[in-house]
């Protein structure tokens, strides 16, 4: 099982993994700073259309970055997604994150279908279907 962890939306409410049990769910581990990170969010905003209506969320957390800085930064690429602050790097660090981006697909129960992951589109519909 994965652990359960809360941290802060960008509105300051405290979001909990477990809320989204019953969901398969994608934790992306990411910062603003990162040009691969930023390169991949076309391709996210395809998986996230393509699978939300079927059960599907992602979860993008970003490390060490500030409040302000990510509010301005998903404002500016209009991610339709939870974005939730790992303002001191705690949750990443309990999941062993050492680079960004860093994937983790959560089942239905909770469980980890792989982590960290590389090529998560075709696992994502897998799973969905279960």
């Amino acid at each position: 099982m994965i652990p359960d962890f809360s941290l802060q939306d960008l509105s300051g409410a405290t979001r909990f993994l477990k809320d989204y049990r019953g969901k398969t769910v994608l934790i992306n581990f990411t910062t603003t700073w990162c040009p691969y990170c930023t390169r991949e969010i076309p391709s996210l905003k395809n998986m996230y259309s393509s699978f939300n209506a079927r059960g599907f969320e992602l979860i993008a957390i970003y490390v060490n970055e500030s409040r302000e800085k990510v509010t301005s930064f998903t404002s500016k690429n209009d991610l339709p997604w939870t974005v939730l602050l790992d303002s001191d790097g705690t949750v990443a660090k309990m999941f062993g994150v050492t680079g960004v981006p860093t994937k983790f697909l959560v089942k239905k129960d909770g469980s980890i279908a792989c982590g960290p992951c590389v090529n998560v589109d075709t696992r994502i519909d897998e799973l969905l279907k279960e």
